[in-house]
């Protein structure tokens, strides 16, 4: 890379590719099924006309634009340089919350001007503007009837003076404030997490150079930008000159086709659907097909990063693994998952299979990296999230948990300094999960993530056990789709499972059961059965206080919009106790 000395606050990245990497497309978004392309100048055209709309329509520096849009889009990004370079605070929404969501965080951090994308949303936050005072208007990108549109603010700005931007953002300072993000919370009210140009931008400077990407290439974003991590991946193709391509989750199979991205980020949970569906179609092969898949996917059991390929895998990769290769666009150098844990099995397959996956870890407070593993061999552990970027320390306090220092750590909760200094101890973040360190293959310290300090659970024998290392390993069968441990203050663990309806199902046809409903599906006294030997395979693995002893199969999956799921899809334990505190009582009265 350049120097990135002119690279302090998050617009200077746009204005540093059109110094350094200008490119034809630098970002591209489908509408009716056609590509809309912007190139460097284009995007920066658009936003400075947005820019001078929001002066005209009266935005100062330090008040506050929320933004929220049902899927990735070019306008969230022009929209987020526009706010930035004429120093107002961009707060971005998700757009799954409910209406009292939405009211409660406009009021919080008194949003001037709200942006949205389609009518839904837009009926959602117009139902939840006459209680907030000083929202003044709703701005639609789509077009929607009744609703202003955003092109009225380009309307209005329209004759501006471009050099009042200029003042503008050669006024702002690297350590002001750049973005609220309201986490979603797995309990209680969200908290505005209060981030600087500097927290953002030193994660970006930290984390471009350890990537294996160019200028040219092309990168596929799926992940929602108002969640931090896509976010702060979108402002690093930038700075290097990635071609970032926009595609939804629904056709997500269709865009690796026709963009055939060098990188992309994920969470795990994509990654266990792609491999469900490989081996959903091994299953399906015959004969000496079938064998040669099955054989094929027992070489990667004992793979390890560096290991070097013998002639069999030499073999598999020819027949099998290519195949794999070729169905995620044939030209993927590395991906990035973040946001939960990476099942290990999923990090050794698809390694192995020559798709370069490194799990990271980080939190919205640390804006987000805090630790990844790099995609040189020597520098990358399978089983943990990887070293410590450059500039950020962490460190194992007594009790286990994880903290960290660095410049990426969060200005504080907006509004808040009483949650504020729960969290920090001096510099310290606490980031509230439980981790160790590993030595590496370089001899470097790795950390293993073991499991989130809040959530582990005190049998009435005051044994403490650990939920999330036995729910990944769980999670790894194709019969279940989600699970959670139960067991607090009762003299064993249990779980809670949703079974994987479409797995299940053809199972059950399989085994000529039949059934009228999901509900009758789950009481099968079969299929009880069926999940009891997949308990039964996993236990052995944990210690007796860890295994599971009972388990309650559920009829309907947790969701966002049923309220088990947060926005970025982390199970929300103490909804989930409360909403099926019957099903629990009935194992443990059983």
């Amino acid at each position: 890379m350049k120097n990135l000395d002119s690279v302090k606050r998050t617009f200077d990245v746009i204005y540093y590719q059109r110094d350094n990497n200008p490119q034809e497309v630098s970002l591209a978004g489908m509408k009716n099924g056609n590509w809309i392309k912007y190139s460097t100048q284009d995007l920066i055209d658009k936003a400075q006309q947005v820019s001078l709309g929001l002066i005209k329509l009266g935005v100062q520096p330090g008040d506050k634009v929320a933004l929220v849009t049902s899927s990735n889009i070019p306008e969230w990004n022009i929209c987020d340089i526009a706010i930035g370079q004429i120093g107002a605070i961009n707060v971005p929404l998700y757009p799954t919350i409910s209406q009292g969501e939405y009211e409660y965080i406009l009021n919080h951090c008194e949003a001037k001007i709200c942006i949205v994308q389609d009518e839904g949303l837009y009926k959602k936050v117009t139902a939840a503007k006459d209680k907030v005072s000083s929202l003044q208007n709703v701005y639609t990108i789509d077009d929607v009837v009744g609703a202003n549109n955003w092109s009225e603010i380009i309307e209005a700005g329209k004759g501006g003076d471009v050099n009042e931007i200029k003042e503008r953002g050669a006024k702002i300072q690297p350590e002001e404030l750049a973005t609220i993000i309201y986490t979603s919370g797995t309990t209680g009210l969200p908290k505005g997490v209060m981030l600087s140009h500097n927290n953002l931008i030193s994660n970006v400077k930290a984390t471009v150079v350890e990537l294996p990407i160019e200028a040219g290439q092309s990168g596929l974003s799926f992940l929602p930008l108002c969640h931090v991590f896509e976010r702060m991946v979108v402002y690093t193709y930038t700075l290097v000159g990635i071609n970032i391509y926009y595609s939804d989750i629904d056709t997500l199979g269709e865009k690796l086709q026709t963009v055939r991205p060098h990188f992309f980020t994920t969470v795990p949970r994509l990654l266990e659907k792609v491999y469900e569906k490989i081996v959903n179609k091994g299953m399906e092969l015959t004969g000496f097909k079938k064998s040669l898949f099955f054989w094929a996917l027992g070489l990667t059991n004992d793979y390890t990063f560096g290991k070097r390929p013998g002639l069999q895998m030499k073999i598999a990769d020819k027949l099998i693994f290519s195949k794999w290769r070729d169905a995620l666009g044939g030209r993927i150098i590395g991906i990035v998952s973040g946001s939960a844990a990476l099942p290990l099995k999923i990090a050794r397959v698809f390694s192995a299979a020559g798709v370069p996956i490194r799990e990271g870890y980080g939190l919205t407070e640390t804006s987000p990296v805090v630790t990844f593993n790099r995609f040189e061999e020597n520098d990358a552990m399978l089983g943990t999230v990887g070293r410590a970027i450059d500039g950020v320390e962490i460190k194992i306090a007594e009790d286990g948990e994880i903290l960290a220092k660095g410049p990426n750590v969060m200005m504080g909760y907006y509004k808040d300094p009483e949650k504020t200094a729960e969290v920090m101890d001096g510099e310290w973040f606490k980031t509230g999960d439980i981790g160790t360190f590993l030595t590496g293959p370089n001899g470097k310290k790795f950390l293993k993530i073991t499991d989130r300090k809040k959530e582990l659970l005190k049998t009435s024998g005051g044994k403490y056990v650990a939920p999330a290392p036995i729910e990944s390993s769980m999670r790894e069968d194709f019969l279940i789709e989600q699970i959670m441990l139960v067991g607090e203050s009762k003299k064993f663990v249990s779980a809670l499972i949703v079974p994987a309806f479409p797995t299940l199902k053809e199972w059950a046809a399989t085994n000529n059961i039949s059934f009228k409903d999901n509900n009758d599906l789950v009481n099968n006294s079969k299929v009880i059965e069926l999940y009891q030997s997949v308990i039964d395979k996993k236990n052995p693995s944990f210690s007796h206080i860890e295994q599971i002893k009972k388990f309650k199969l559920l009829p309907n999956e947790w969701t966002v919009e049923t309220k088990e799921l947060t926005p970025t899809m982390k199970i929300k334990r103490k909804v989930i106790n409360e909403k099926y505190s019957r099903e629990i009582d009935s194992i443990y009265n059983s």
